[in-house]
């Protein structure tokens, strides 16, 4: 399959095993002995039509025995136990959850508790952390000194509440995590040139950003909106809030550009499954 690439950094790496495609990245890679990370596809599943084929979310329309076979597959793919899987409502907030070993299992196997919360975070091993997306921003986050990981989904509303900065003060605070330590990956979602927002988030975002950054975040078009660039303001946030230039990948594809490849709920108006985001520190 021929890809969209927003730029020439190729950060993201493209794997295949037995049939399922998935993205890492290469910064997070260099750790492969400690950790497990990896972005979806649509590509490697059995769910049908619109949904197809390897939508990730039960709260898509789909039959629960195909979206279970999914996380079977992507599990088989990634090597963790996908029973053990900690999932999160996310309902575009900047909360938090400490998950424990208690919480293995909460979405998939039995009824999640986990609620208003949009990431995840952990220093136990063996645990697989999950979140989800269709154009959002999926920040990844690893400390290999404290042995730390962290998954945040950041939408609109999470970049312009600077979401991946609160992640960080959340590891300082509970795992004394040094910023400059931090790994991180911005994972793909929705481009620029895809992603055209009314004047009042472009407004909301000048006044968090400030005309610094104005002109990387936003231009004008000439029907009155404005085309947002969430990676940059990502990228933007993360730099502010001490992770290293060299600590951080930033991705190289859109969701939109991409349908065929990855789930966009732009380019399909709504019609899509879920992609999913997963860390796991190895025991």
């Amino acid at each position: 399959m021929q890809l969209t690439y927003i730029n020439d950094t190729k950060t993201c790496e493209i794997n295949e095993k037995d049939n399922v495609t998935y993205i890492t990245f290469q910064k997070l890679s260099q750790y492969s002995e400690d950790l497990m990370h990896g972005f979806s596809t649509r590509l490697g599943g059995i769910s049908k039509n619109h949904l197809g084929s390897m939508n990730l979310s039960f709260t898509r329309g789909d039959e629960r025995e195909n979206v279970l076979e999914n996380h079977r597959r992507f599990a088989n793919a990634l090597e963790y136990d996908e029973t053990q899987l900690v999932f999160s409502n996310q309902v575009h907030l900047t909360n938090f959850h400490k998950v424990t070993k208690e919480d293995c299992g909460k979405g998939i196997t039995r009824e999640s508790d986990i609620l208003e919360i949009d990431g995840l975070v952990t220093d136990e091993p063996g645990i697989p952390l999950i979140t989800f997306y269709a154009d959002c921003v999926p920040l990844f986050f690893y400390d290999p000194m404290k042995k730390v990981i962290a998954m945040a989904h950041s939408g609109w509303k999470g970049t312009v509440e600077r979401i991946g900065a609160k992640m960080i003060s959340y590891m300082k605070e509970e795992y004394h995590s040094n910023p400059k330590d931090i790994v991180c990956a911005i994972a793909p979602s929705i481009c620029q040139k895809c992603y055209e927002v009314s004047e009042d988030v472009a407004l909301r975002f000048l006044d968090v950003f400030g005309d610094k950054y104005g002109d990387e975040l936003l231009y004008k078009k000439e029907n009155g909106k404005y085309q947002l660039n969430l990676h940059k303001a990502c990228e933007i946030t993360l730099l502010e809030a001490g992770i290293t230039k060299e600590h951080l990948d930033i991705t190289d594809i859109c969701t939109c550009c991409n349908p065929e490849f990855l789930f966009s709920h732009r380019a399909s108006n709504g019609m899509r499954g879920n992609l999913a985001g997963v860390m796991m520190l190895k025991e």
